[in-house]
């Protein structure tokens, strides 16, 4: 077996607070994160109180804990505490907004060629039960500015066009959408804009009154590092109204006037293990104190790190960066040459065989995949505070090896 180095890079000095495997070089947090190893502390004590009194826990405990996240969460994204509601992940807080939302047959909803697909998934079951219909903005990947977002998806609005769904920072080619700009063209044609965030927490700075979208949904289990399970869905006070869980507890129809059913429908949908959102304020306070500068030096820190990381492996590979580095976060996409023929059709553990070799034969874990919409491969790589920069030169030096394989079959 050809080998790329003969000794695996180090970790940096902040990788003693994870618990990930030291025979992997770990480049992929942009995934599922990796939590903390204070942060599972959290969970356990949260889940030992839990235990400890079930009852009490959730008939006392639950409420007045989940308050206290929301209290948090809203000084780290900037909203009124008041117009957040939790759910386990992002894709529940989509289908959430969905459901909540009365479209009629014939409605466009406009998305674009680098959506996640569980929104994707999602709105193509809509269609078929409601007869909404999905309108795609194709969005060119390589790309050279937010201009060409912005013409792409304003080019796609219609007089049906009722919502439209933008990632902050898309999920398959990871770059950073204008947001901002596209809800504020948006909403002066009188459509509404939901916002997907799912990496954006922790990633770069999130202010969610500014953006002003009607609902904005993300992840706390990707930058943030809090346990899986956790997200949150903001939503405009004149929209909170009606709006409901897709799954009603059986607390729902006991009338309250001390809390509004926005507030108490989601806090408690059915008996589950809500630890996972309880720690997040013990997620946020670990970046706060693991770097000096708080979040914002762990946001230019790991942003720093993938252009520099992205460099080495274009360096190593002779591939070229598709987006600036402008409209990166702490993630980057690279091209990849087509999978050769021989590939396809080949079973994968993990989706594509390079990744398997990359896997079983350098121990790197890091993603390739492909965007349909786009007709491309590629690899994304992921910057946190536990990598280096020599890791990044590790991967280059085994994907330059594993290319040239592949250019042989």
């Amino acid at each position: 077996m050809k080998t790329t180095t003969s000794t695996r890079p180090s970790r940096s000095e902040f990788a003693t607070h994870w618990r990930l495997d030291p025979a992997i070089t770990f480049l992929n947090h942009g995934s599922y994160g990796a939590c903390p190893e204070v942060v599972q502390d959290a969970q356990n004590e949260i889940r030992a109180l839990m235990e400890r009194e079930p009852v009490r826990f959730f008939m006392q405990h639950l409420e007045r804990l989940t308050d206290v996240v929301r209290e948090r969460v809203g000084a780290f994204v900037n909203c009124r505490p008041q117009d957040l509601s939790f759910t386990p992940n992002a894709t529940i807080s989509i289908a959430t907004v969905l459901l909540n939302i009365d479209f009629k047959p014939g409605d466009e909803i406009l998305v674009n060629t680098h959506e996640y697909m569980s929104a994707i998934n999602e709105l193509g079951r809509m269609g078929q039960r409601v007869g909404t219909k999905m309108v795609k903005a194709t969005i060119p990947f390589p790309i050279a500015n937010e201009q060409q977002v912005i013409d792409a998806v304003m080019a796609s609005v219609t007089p049906r066009t009722k919502l439209a769904i933008l990632s902050h920072i898309t999920s398959p080619t990871a770059i950073i959408l204008p947001v901002k700009k596209l809800t504020d063209m948006l909403h002066a044609k009188g459509i509404r804009v939901l916002i997907d965030g799912a990496h954006v927490p922790a990633q770069i700075p999130l202010d969610v009154t500014d953006l002003g979208a009607d609902y904005y949904v993300a992840d706390f289990h990707k930058w943030v590092s809090s346990p899986k399970g956790s997200s949150f869905i903001h939503v405009q006070p004149g929209l909170q109204r009606g709006f409901r869980p897709i799954s009603l507890s059986s607390r729902v129809h006991n009338v309250r006037d001390d809390r509004a059913p926005f507030l108490a429908e989601f806090d408690y949908v059915g008996t589950s293990d809500y630890s996972a959102l309880l720690c997040v304020p013990a997620a946020i306070e670990f970046f706060e104190k693991s770097i000096p500068g708080g979040i914002p030096a762990l946001m230019k820190r790991n942003h720093d790190l993938v252009i520099k990381g992205r460099a080495a492996i274009c360096n190593a590979t002779g591939l070229t960066p598709p987006a600036p580095d402008d409209m990166l976060p702490s993630m980057a996409t690279i091209l990849l040459p087509p999978m050769p023929a021989s590939l396809k059709g080949v079973k994968a553990v993990f989706g594509d065989p390079l990744q398997d070799r990359l896997v079983d034969e350098h121990r790197i874990q890091v993603p390739i995949w492909a965007l349909p919409d786009c007709g491309t491969r590629f690899t994304r790589i992921s910057a946190q505070l536990y990598n280096t920069l020599a890791e990044f030169e590790y991967f280059g030096k085994a994907l330059a090896v594993e290319l040239e394989r592949e250019a042989g079959l």
